[in-house]
């Protein structure tokens, strides 16, 4: 899927895509994702739970972060990364309240990477460990850091990157939307700057496509064809997740 957008009053235009695959293991996707060119707003979940509960809590974030950007658009009182905070909160807030209705919810949740852009700087969201990249001369930066259990060990220096990447609990995440009624939030800005490209994806992806890889798609190939590359990358790989990813392109700004 690709669309263009175009901001009036401020000069900014900007193309985005999408891909989500099931991947080669799972039977269905839980993964969810928005593009909305109208609000510029962009986002990748990656629910869990089991049944119907991940893909319902995916769901429920990217339905309920849209409705809150929609309520407050043209309000120059409130700032981009206030809206995406609260509104990431208030999915975390419904998605417990639903659980609590429905006994075979329990414990779904989600994890979120929201990118909005707003003519003059972009602002990601981030709960879990679903990631933001920002392509920019030519260079891949990974933007977020991943609420994951082996993340915290690197960061304690008790395993390496290369043995994270095989770790056996390296699925497990310390922080996502709706497991608890409350939820902290990382906010990441940049200013904008034409020729940036703005990758969101979840761990299906980056656990199977390291950021050498995907910069070298991005550098070579034509975004769309990228993007389908680095996801039939991941399936060749295994597939063993779902595999989705938004890529957000800053022709002019």
């Amino acid at each position: 899927m690709g669309r263009d957008s175009l901001e009036t009053g401020f000069y900014m235009r900007i193309r985005s895509c999408a891909i989500s695959d099931v991947g080669r293991k799972r039977q269905k996707n839980e993964d969810s994702y928005l593009i909305n060119d109208e609000l510029n707003l962009f986002i990748v979940a990656d629910g869990m739970g089991g049944h119907a509960g991940g893909e319902y809590a995916s769901r429920i974030a990217i339905t309920t972060i849209e409705e809150m950007f929609r309520s407050t658009q043209g309000n120059t009182k409130l700032e981009g990364d206030h809206v995406l905070r609260n509104s990431i909160q208030d999915a975390g807030a419904k998605i417990v309240a639903k659980a609590e209705e429905d006994k075979a919810l329990r414990g779904m949740g989600t994890t979120v990477i929201a990118l909005h852009i707003d003519g003059k700087r972009a602002v990601l969201g981030h709960v879990g460990d679903s990631r933001g990249y920002l392509y920019r001369d030519g260079i891949l930066e990974q933007l977020t850091e991943d609420h994951s259990l082996v993340n915290e060990q690197v960061k304690s220096g008790l395993i390496t990157q290369e043995e994270a990447k095989t770790h056996q609990f390296k699925n497990i995440i310390t922080r996502s939307v709706g497991v608890t009624p409350e939820v902290e939030v990382d906010l990441v800005n940049k200013k904008l700057k034409a020729g940036d490209a703005y990758l969101l994806c979840s761990d299906g992806l980056s656990n199977l496509v390291d950021a050498k890889e995907m910069e070298k798609e991005l550098r070579e190939r034509e975004p769309l064809l990228a993007a389908k590359t680095m996801v039939d990358l991941a399936n060749k790989r295994g597939g063993d997740d779902n595999i989705t990813l938004v890529l957000v392109e800053v022709l002019e700004a």
